[in-house]
């Protein structure tokens, strides 16, 4: 038989050791360990309060006592031969819990006054009462305090005699100790809590997205941005790694207009680069004819009418709680005007459909909304069949409920639509779903709203959708943005409904660690008003192999060129001093022994090559390129700015008042001759300008483009 202990490290250390040590004691009698102790979360636990469980084969107990009776019962030479006894000790270990001294005091007293002629708790020898409440005492700090004052005589005596008779315990206590402050160390490196008392998890959850009819992925007529992310990703997390579980990916393709292969195609794709594979990919379009039919059933039970209320008046009377003309409509009059808008007939394009829930309740979302409509234009998938689709906040909880959703992760700024969604599952007798709203993640001076980017791209105020200012996906990775970066980034927000608008250098920072450690080192001169030098004392032109990391050995190696022929950039000579002795990085030092201008403009050098000078000790380190013995590659590196002006935005703003329209820098430069090696995607760093992103990779005649990566610095 198997034996396992399961111990909630979060929880104190009074509870827990009594059972531990126990464990402790049985393997320590064995040749080899019989119990295996596992440290965890008490989430991980069976019971809603369960603080320790002890499992023995197929059976399971929680609990500080239940799993010390179960020990006893399963390894019987734990009970001596007076049981009552021990049972009666055992019973009172919850009373050594408490952090109270004034609770706990009257309880050490009675302890220290039954041990004033006892060596043992019970008997003459070490029993499982001994171990408990040693263990007991041990973890609790104000008990531990109490005995340290030397008043209690008797339970002192007892407690350092156990304490040298049984070594293993203490060494049990430092390891429980030194987890507790590794997850306590992994949980504020991690950030957020995941434990937010989903119910009903206990055979696995099922999680889906979209999650919100305007926020994701529920018109299918754009890119994943980083709001998309954290939601695929926190669906990913709860689905594959806090429970064993499915996540589905569900295109919501109800309306023909808007929907693209393209951009199905983009989001698939964007996914699987953020490790994100779904169980099951699925279309609302895959259910249109169940949603018909219970549309149908909405109609003849009365909870739901045909209106041909033009949309202007629709708006203004749900906004000011007045029922529609129609909504006393006979069931007979709104199944026939349903069929003629399945036709299309120029009568049915004037009507559609809405659940007859309420005309002026608080919650607008609850006033009567539209459950289908017409749309002539061809579907995607479905070609000419429909005419007639659902709408999202009809089709969300069918398909849900039909898919075998088992929890809905949507997003808190839509809550006010979940008694709607749960109206729809009700009016239809369907099985619930469990709704957990969390906070989107917003950034300072950017835009999420898809129809305000759509804007930007039509009107060519970007690139594209890959745009690097832009906030998607495939924008922030053209950028430098890590997947692994961007995943942890985003986990470690989790689930909370806290709304926080972040300032995007936490995220960039978070990128640095991933590239910092292996982006490999390149030097690049900035062409404009560069400056040609002369190095005496330099050997004939020459090369050497370098590491291209110098903290990384694993990333390979590079040619350096050296010559008396360099290039210097015009900021770093326009700052040098007559005979001051300055750093040629990567080289050594240099005298500066002639400086030649024109104008404002440092227009040649003479250096005197010094390398027996101190490194240390010159104040300044410039970079610089040879000219002999390498071809230099030129490029472009390039950098941008936010695309809007303030951090965020009012609902009276503008967009075109507050876009920034000059948010791309470029400039031209010479690179070392081993940039003619970089791909596209490649990421490196040039020295004291920072890192960057191959956007286009060198090729004849047109120069190489780099994009700036941000580290979370202010500039």
């Amino acid at each position: 038989m198997s034996f396992e202990l399961n111990v909630a490290n979060r929880a104190s250390q009074a509870a827990l050791l009594p059972v531990i040590l126990i464990a402790t004691s049985i393997n320590e009698a064995r040749p080899s360990p019989v119990i295996t102790i596992n440290y965890q979360d008490t989430a991980l636990l069976e019971g809603d309060n369960a603080v320790i469980q002890f499992k023995a084969g197929d059976k399971s107990v929680n609990g500080t006592i239940p799993a010390i009776q179960e020990l006893r019962a399963q390894f019987p030479y734990l009970s001596g031969k007076d049981v009552k006894v021990e049972d009666e000790w055992i019973s009172k270990l919850d009373s050594f819990d408490t952090l109270d001294f004034k609770a706990l005091d009257p309880v050490l007293q009675t302890l220290d006054t039954y041990l004033l002629l006892r060596s043992f708790v019970s008997g003459y020898s070490l029993s499982t009462p001994d171990i408990a409440i040693w263990g007991a005492l041990r973890g609790n700090r104000v008990a531990t305090a109490a005995l340290k004052k030397g008043t209690l005589v008797n339970l002192g005596r007892w407690y350092k005699f156990l304490e040298d008779l049984c070594p293993w315990a203490t060494a049990a206590v430092e390891t429980l100790t030194a987890v507790a402050k590794e997850k306590k160390a992994a949980k504020s490196k991690a950030g957020a809590s995941y434990d937010i008392a989903l119910k009903n998890t206990e055979n696995g959850v099922v999680t889906r997205f979209p999650l919100s009819p305007r926020y994701i992925l529920t018109q299918v007529s754009g890119y994943l941005h980083i709001g998309h992310a954290k939601a695929a990703l926190l669906n990913d997390y709860f689905a594959h790694e806090k429970y064993n579980g499915t996540l589905l990916l569900r295109f919501d393709d109800t309306n023909p207009s808007n929907e693209k292969q393209e951009f199905q195609d983009a989001i698939v794709e964007d996914l699987a680069l953020m490790g994100i594979q779904p169980n099951k990919v699925s279309y609302t379009s895959d259910y249109f004819d169940e949603l018909y039919d219970y549309c149908i059933t909405m109609i003849k039970t009365g909870k739901a009418y045909a209106d041909d209320t033009d949309k202007e008046t629709m708006a203004k009377q749900r906004w000011d709680g007045i029922p529609s003309g129609r909504r006393e409509l006979a069931v007979e009059e709104s199944l026939a005007h349903f069929e003629e808008m399945k036709k299309g007939t120029p009568e049915g394009l004037r009507w559609c459909i809405r659940a007859k829930i309420s005309a002026d309740d608080k919650n607008k979302a609850m006033r009567d909304p539209v459950i289908y409509r017409c749309n002539p234009a061809p579907h995607h998938r479905t070609g000419t069949k429909w005419v007639i689709y659902p709408t999202y906040d009809f089709a969300c909880p069918i398909v849900d409920s039909t898919e075998g959703v088992t929890h809905a992760l949507r997003t808190i700024e839509y809550r006010d639509r979940n008694p709607q969604y749960q109206w729809m599952l009700d009016a239809l007798s369907l099985r619930t779903v469990q709704v957990w709203d969390f906070a989107r993640m917003n950034f300072i001076r950017t835009l999420l709203s898809k129809r305000k980017l759509t804007k930007l791209v039509e009107s060519g105020v970007v690139w594209g959708w890959d745009d690097p200012r832009f906030p998607t996906i495939r924008g922030i990775r053209r950028r430098g943005m890590t997947i692994p970066a961007l995943r942890e980034f985003i986990l470690k927000q989790g689930p909370s409904k806290n709304i926080t608008l972040f300032d995007w250098a936490t995220i960039w920072a978070t990128n640095k660690k991933y590239i910092d450690p292996v982006a490999p080192r390149h030097t690049a001169i900035e062409k404009a008003d560069m400056v040609p030098a002369t190095v005496t004392g330099a050997p004939a032109a020459y090369t050497e192999k370098r590491a291209k990391h110098a903290k990384n050995a694993a990333v390979g190696e590079k040619t350096v060129a050296f010559s008396s022929s360099i290039i210097l950039e015009q900021f770093d000579a326009k700052s040098f001093k007559q005979d001051e002795e300055i750093t040629l990085m990567n080289w050594g030092n240099a005298i500066v022994r002639k400086i030649t201008t024109e104008g404002d403009k440092v227009t040649g050098l003479e250096l005197e090559l010094h390398l027996a000078g101190d490194v240390k000790k010159t104040e300044k380190k410039v970079t610089w390129l040879s000219t002999e013995a390498q071809t230099l590659v030129p490029v472009d590196l390039v950098d941008f700015d936010h695309l809007l002006k303030k951090d965020s935005l009012d609902e009276d703003d503008v967009l075109e008042d507050v876009l920034n329209f000059n948010t791309e820098f470029r400039v031209s430069a010479m690179a070392d001759g081993n940039i003619s090696e970089v791909q596209v995607g490649d990421i490196i760093q040039f020295d004291r300008k920072g890192f960057y992103r191959v956007d286009r990779a060198p090729a004849p005649g047109v120069p190489a483009v780099f994009f700036n990566i941000p580290t979370g610095k202010q500039k």
